[in-house]
């Protein structure tokens, strides 16, 4: 019958343990530290001094081979409880050897250390090791300390790592999932046209579809970007609506020169356009405008988006689209939510008049690129 194995220590403490002469220096410092002071007391007594200066030696001493026992366990992944089990006896063996040895040489040089006047008693060694195993135990602590130390941090930063990649290919994922949704969307209004025999326009709208994914392709596949790139990606969208909408599309744009450096998740606008003149402006018999606002106010980002729409039925203003529509905002929500957390706000008002308002809060933060010229606002 198996038995459940007991937990070995963590791979990075096997493979990463701390510096051997690092933790003895660590170990060893207060223990000399605290003999100097005790010594420092009493320099006009001979006798005294050499019962500190064997006391050092006595501690430090058997800590040396104690520690590479101990780091010789660690290497193997012995469990916790092993490696207890194996230093507490090796330790008091140890602490007794030093202190027997101590003990008799002093007693063979003539020394008189403490009760035992020149004697030497076996009762004095078991009384006298009692300070040297405590020491080493406290030794053998530090070394562990240490060693967990740095496992727990490996540890943290192999989560943070991890973490990271989750969120990357969650970010991806969302990415992705536009692109498929937007070229849906787009052939379908090409196949539109040829049936309507607008090949004109078709033509061209594949022309601008052409120059779009061309520019998705050519970003550098970071999940922010800064606004000015990411306004020229929407006017490459654009330009392919305005190709099939023509005059009965309006867009205004306004953006404050000092928000174009601002760093903004890359496609954050593409699928708000998008859903803002497929199911806002374009089912309107003369078409409608598309109102875009960027403003820095302090250390935020706010962005508006505005368009017109069909009047509906009344309706709860905070409900949010579904169908198709609803595909973009919450990829755009949960993308804003992966990138920011809780420091970003986004709402979306649907108007008894058919209009449609989203706005967008976000940090403020500088990209860094080249110098960027602002965009041509239109009307």
């Amino acid at each position: 019958m198996s038995h459940p194995r007991e937990p070995s220590l963590p791979m990075t403490v096997a493979r990463r343990l701390p510096s051997f002469w690092l933790t003895m220096l660590i170990g060893w410092a207060p223990i000399v530290l605290g003999t100097v002071v005790a010594a420092a007391t009493v320099l006009g007594d001979p006798n005294q001094l050499a019962q500190h200066a064997m006391l050092l030696i006595t501690c430090l001493l058997p800590s040396i081979p104690l520690c590479l026992v101990q780091r010789t366990l660690w290497r193997r992944r012995t469990s916790w409880r092993r490696c207890v089990a194996a230093l507490l006896p090796l330790s008091f063996l140890l602490a007794f050897v030093s202190t027997a040895g101590i003990v008799g040489l002093a007693t063979q040089l003539g020394s008189h250390v403490g009760a035992l006047h020149g004697a030497f008693r076996w009762s004095f060694v078991f009384a006298s090791m009692d300070i040297v195993w405590f020491v080493l135990i406290a030794l053998c602590a530090v070394y562990m300390v240490i060693g967990y130390y740095i496992s727990m941090q490996e540890e943290r930063l192999r989560a943070m790592a991890a973490a990271g990649l989750a969120r990357d290919a969650e970010l991806r994922a969302l990415r992705y999932q536009l692109q498929p949704h937007f070229l849906f969307n787009t052939l379908n209004a090409i196949s539109t046209l040829v049936v309507e025999r607008r090949t004109q326009d078709a033509t061209r709208m594949i022309a601008r579809l052409g120059d779009f994914l061309r520019a998705t392709l050519e970003g550098d596949g970071g999940h922010e970007v800064a606004l000015a790139d990411e306004l020229s990606l929407t006017e490459h969208y654009l330009d392919i609506e305005k190709a099939r909408l023509g005059e009965r599309l309006a867009i205004g744009l306004q953006v404050g020169p000092d928000t174009l450096r601002a760093a903004v998740p890359c496609l954050l606008l593409q699928p708000l356009v998008e859903n803002a003149i497929r199911h806002g402006i374009a089912p309107r018999r003369d078409g409608g405008r598309l109102d875009i606002q960027v403003n820095r106010t302090a250390e935020r980002l706010q962005i508006h988006l505005r368009n017109d729409g069909l009047i509906a039925a009344p309706t709860d203003s905070s409900s949010s689209p579904t169908g198709s529509a609803a595909i973009g905002l919450r990829n755009v929500r949960e993308r804003l939510q992966h990138l920011y957390a809780n420091d970003h706000a986004f709402e979306l008002t649907l108007a008894g008049d058919g209009s449609c308002q989203v706005r967008i809060d976000l940090p403020f933060r500088r990209m860094s690129a080249a110098p960027i010229e602002p965009p041509a606002a239109s009307a």
